[in-house]
């Protein structure tokens, strides 16, 4: 009896541990439950009554302008998320992008861009959201020897920049952007049609250098691609086509060294620059004459609209510093120089 009546005891005493320890869990769950309860009230209440869009807008900014780049451009988007209908909104997404390509997140600053151009096209803004693309892109940009998708994205979008908002504040930069990666293809261009012209491969070469006389006219690699196609048609010896090559690369750049050498080149075959008829570059004669165009009329620069970066205020595009360009001969022909002055092309029907 006595051995059963002190089991019941401690049976007893850890029965009423057991409730304590219960107890103790108990309550520590249930505060918690509540402390949960309470910060997915605090969260929930933010998420229904977020900041006026003015002031989120204002903090966003004051993280760009303290070089808070990453984050500043999630404020932004967090204003465009919340209030999606508000004046600020709209801003807030090429803010957005401008402030991510800042960070050089690019990828991150390109969606944005892309998804302003895509809901607002045509407004103020979008010229910068385009100038952003380009500059993102043209933050990618190869030497000519690689690929060179990026630098055709961006002259794409500069190019859409200029055409669509010719009075932004961004145009002036942007045509000497264009300029640059017009070069820089060009050179690409070039790199090629020389890798399959030292391969005998002429055709293919001949239809490279094609293409940066007909589509880049302005850069400096048109001259050695017109002497290019008068020397790739001579090794075919397709002579009507070299000698309008020499032809029209005399008739524009007359006092050219890379003219000396086709002229040199055409008259060890007993030939001279003449123009055929009938022969496609017979037609851009005129078109690459320098000066044929006339140039408009300067004008000062428009300030950007308040609140928005300014031209120098977009970084410089990471390109390439040196464009290679092949050397013509350091020593033209001699009497070529005073021969070329004024020499115009013979034109052969």
């Amino acid at each position: 009896m006595a051995f059963h009546a002190i089991a019941r005891a401690a049976g007893a005493r850890r029965t009423s541990h057991g409730a304590v320890v219960c107890a103790l869990v108990g309550a520590l769950f249930a505060g918690a439950v509540l402390a949960g309860c309470a910060s997915s009230n605090n969260e929930a209440a933010k998420a229904l009554n977020p900041d006026p869009p003015a002031k989120m807008y204002a903090f966003a900014e004051g993280l760009l302008n303290n070089h808070s780049y990453t984050d500043a451009a999630k404020k932004f988007e967090d204003l465009d998320r919340d209030h999606p209908y508000a004046p600020e909104a709209r801003r807030a997404i090429v803010m957005a992008a401008y402030a991510y390509y800042k960070a050089g997140k690019y990828p991150e600053a390109i969606a944005s861009a892309k998804r302003y151009t895509t809901l607002h096209p045509g407004t103020k803004d979008a010229a910068l959201a385009h100038h952003i693309i380009a500059s993102a892109n043209f933050d990618e940009i190869k030497d000519p020897m690689r690929d060179q998708t990026s630098t055709r994205k961006a002259l794409e979008e500069l190019k859409t920049l200029v055409q669509r908002y010719p009075d932004s504040p961004y145009t002036k930069q942007a045509n000497n952007r264009i300029r640059l990666a017009q070069d820089l293809l060009a050179a690409a261009e070039m790199s090629v049609g020389r890798y399959y012209q030292n391969r005998n491969n002429y055709v293919a070469a001949i239809n490279r250098y094609k293409t940066v006389i007909t589509e880049y006219q302005t850069t400096r690699q048109v001259e050695e691609a017109l002497y290019r196609v008068a020397e790739s048609n001579m090794a075919l010896g397709i002579v009507t086509e070299a000698q309008t090559a020499a032809a029209v690369l005399g008739h524009n750049y007359p006092n050219s060294e890379w003219y000396g050498h086709a002229y040199a080149l055409l008259k060890s075959g007993g030939l001279s620059p003449q123009v055929t008829q009938g022969t496609w570059l017979s037609k851009a004669v005129k078109a690459i004459t320098p000066g044929s165009q006339t140039k408009p009329e300067a004008k000062p620069d428009p300030p950007p609209s308040p609140g928005l970066p300014a031209p120098e205020d977009m970084p410089a595009p990471r390109v390439p510093s040196d464009i290679p360009v092949s050397s013509a001969p350091a020593k033209p022909p001699l009497g070529l120089a005073q021969n070329s002055a004024g020499w115009q092309p013979e034109v052969r029907r």
